[in-house]
């Protein structure tokens, strides 16, 4: 074995300690060794089959907690949310559980219910369109009419029904849906052929009232059976950036190899380099964008950028444009915005980090406007640029890496006022960058 060989071997074998130890120390904290994943998976699964949610949701916390990367745990904490009512927990729960693997039919359409609950539709659609193929239509119709789309869901559910799906399920989903798309009539005659006619005109006025409900919480707890509870959110330790991959970990401190370094963009340490384009020299690059002057590739930064420490991104020292300015961003329609950053990809040059930052744009038209930011970061001795999407929402941005890394990218979703480990400045536009 090489000696880069074994120093390599030992930076992930000293990661690995590292994270075990973190979980030791968590335990600790309580002066007794934490249970194992099994027990509490199993704990959690009988609560939650008792009805005792949150007797589940600690066990369940805990399974997750021993095994923080395990998927199939994560959709049980997620499970225990959702039928406690926690919606904001249970999307961000399952939308880990998605990322780590787990694109069960059962566990898309629970995500996507949790979005819709949060009144978070766009989000709830992307996912169930992304997972379509996999999901029965009775479910998925019923699913797009609940989150915005119920002519979509009528299509979809009145298709099922004459393909031969002549089920209770599909003719109740499909006479829902056309309650909520207004259609009361076609709604009456499909509820009449499985409901009782002493029951048919109060299941129809529960329609009404949820229709026109302005909570959309309301909407789903009650096609669940479920009430809705407060909601503090997921543990902060539980999150899944605070879990990452032994790989993911491990990957900036290996050393660039010679062909990483021959590459047009410089060795990326934790994501992949996005792909290949010129060269830029980074000192004249750097003093073009300094000076708020065009770079030679027809592009002119409208703006100088700003420097601002970690955690003040957003200070009264740089206020971001009014949304009324025609120069003004904003992130993508099609997503929710608030306070989270999704990175795409990190490089040892500034001028690298900014071109690539036009690449993602062209290859992932859903960034939209999203502001850039780029990140300074030190590793083991050697500066970074991590290039991140700003603007987002938590589970926007778990849905726009999940479509990043659904076309073959990289991509890491934060907080903002949670930096990646390294983190040193932020250079953020102060506004747009804008084509000639």
């Amino acid at each position: 074995m090489s000696t880069e060989t074994n120093a390599k071997t030992r930076r992930l074998v000293q990661l690995a300690v590292t994270t075990a130890l973190a979980t030791t120390a968590l335990a600790g904290c309580t002066g007794k060794v934490a249970p194992s994943h099994a027990y509490s998976a199993s704990q959690a699964e009988t609560a939650l089959a008792k009805g005792q949610f949150d007797k589940a949701i600690a066990n369940a916390e805990a399974a997750v907690m021993a095994s923080p990367r395990d998927a199939t745990t994560r959709t049980l904490l997620g499970n225990a949310y959702l039928e406690a009512g926690r919606f904001q927990s249970a999307a961000t729960t399952f939308g880990e559980a998605l990322e780590l693997g787990d694109s069960a039919p059962r566990t898309v359409i629970s995500y996507a219910l949790a979005l819709t609950a949060l009144g978070d539709q766009a989000s709830a659609l992307n996912v169930l369109h992304q997972h379509q193929a996999g999901i029965d239509p009775g479910d998925f119709g019923l699913a797009v009419a609940l989150a915005g789309r119920p002519q979509e869901g009528v299509h979809v559910l009145s298709n099922t029904l004459r393909s031969g799906q002549n089920t209770t399920k599909v003719r109740q989903n499909l006479a829902y849906a056309f309650a909520l798309s207004g259609d009361w009539a076609n709604a009456r005659l499909l509820a009449a052929q499985d409901i009782p006619g002493d029951q048919l005109g109060d299941r129809l006025s529960q329609w009404a009232l949820l229709a026109q409900a302005e909570v959309p919480a309301q909407r789903v707890a009650s096609l669940l059976g479920v009430g809705i509870a407060a909601d503090p959110g997921q543990p902060a330790m539980l999150a899944l950036a605070n879990h990452p991959a032994v790989e993911q970990l491990a990957v900036e401190a290996i050393e660039p190899t010679e062909a990483a370094q021959e590459t047009s963009f410089a060795f990326a340490g934790e994501l992949p380099a996005a792909e290949s384009a010129p060269a830029f020299d980074d000192s004249a690059d750097a003093a073009l964008a300094e000076a708020g002057l065009g770079t030679t590739n027809g592009t002119r930064f409208v703006s100088r950028e700003v420097v601002q420490p970690i955690g003040s991104a957003r200070s009264s020292a740089a206020p971001r444009v009014a949304a009324a300015t025609p120069q003004s961003r904003a992130v993508a329609p099609s997503f929710a915005s608030g306070d989270y950053n999704v990175q795409l990809g990190s490089f040892s040059s500034m001028s690298d980090a900014q071109e690539a930052w036009k690449q993602f744009q062209r290859r992932y038209p859903e960034l939209g406007d999203a502001e850039r930011v780029i990140t300074k970061a030190r590793v083991n001795g050697k500066i970074y640029y991590r290039v991140a999407a700003a603007g987002f929402a938590k589970t926007s941005a778990a849905s726009m890496c999940r479509t990043v890394k659904g076309k073959g990218g990289g991509c890491i979703a934060y907080a903002a006022s949670s930096p990646l480990p390294g983190a040193l400045d932020v250079v953020r536009d102060e506004v747009r960058v804008a084509a000639r």
